[in-house]
């Protein structure tokens, strides 16, 4: 069955970076887009980043361009998500999340757990 499984969250103060990553199981890595999207206290589900299934074409939503750098190993199968810069507003619960095909975007089949994320002084 399709695993995604998120680490790498914690606690961060405000400038800092954590690095996100997502393992990914049960299914051909490379033939799906892969992203990030968060959800932050008390808000939906936010689609942050993405990268078709080579990885040659990143995405990103405007508040995190600049600061965050998404990647993917598909000889690991796993997905990264460089976060640099950081700010209290990108608080949150962080997903790993499967297109539906091999575009990225907010049209996902499947998520992980997810790893919070906390950018407080």
């Amino acid at each position: 069955q399709v695993q995604l499984v998120e680490s790498g969250g914690g606690l961060a103060q405000p400038g800092g970076s954590l690095r996100l990553s997502c393992v990914a199981s049960g299914f051909t890595f490379s033939d799906y887009g892969m992203n990030w999207a968060r959800q932050a206290p008390g808000k939906g589900l936010e689609w942050v980043s993405g990268l078709e299934s080579s990885g040659r074409d990143k995405l990103y939503t405007r508040s995190v361009k600049g600061r965050f750098t998404v990647s993917r190993d598909n000889a690991k199968n796993t997905l990264y998500l460089q976060m640099d810069s950081l700010k209290p507003d990108d608080t949150g619960r962080y997903y790993c999340t499967r297109s539906r095909g091999r575009s990225a975007g907010s049209d996902y089949d499947y998520l992980g757990q997810g790893t919070q994320v906390t950018v407080s002084s």
